[in-house]
């Protein structure tokens, strides 16, 4: 009788190479993950993008490249509730990655 499982890696195998895994992905890779399903809705999230959905939001490169901008900063302004912006909440592996993105873009 065939090995069920033996047949199965084969099968697998033959799909070809496996997509990267979250844990494989960077900080800044993660975190532009997480702001385009979270804060795309509002903020021009993207590298170059400047005018965000919702004219109140202020797009990430406007973010990033604000004089004095740290990562205490975006860490104070994700925690803060902002009467314009929804009660977003994000867990400490999610915010570390979106501040990491969000600095990433100060770098371009």
């Amino acid at each position: 009788m065939v090995n069920r499982f033996a047949v199965l890696m084969l099968g697998l195998g033959a799909l070809g190479p496996v997509p990267a895994l979250a844990q494989d992905q960077t900080p800044v890779q993660r975190g532009r993950a997480v702001a385009d399903s979270r804060c795309a809705d509002c903020h021009a999230v993207r590298a170059g993008e400047t005018v965000s959905p919702n004219a109140a939001a202020a797009s990430f490169t406007r973010v990033a490249t604000t004089p004095g901008m740290t990562e205490l900063a975006l860490q104070a302004a994700l925690q803060t509730s902002h009467r314009t912006m929804p009660n977003l909440i994000l867990d400490a592996d999610e915010m570390r990655d979106v501040i990491a993105y969000i600095l990433s873009l100060a770098k371009r």
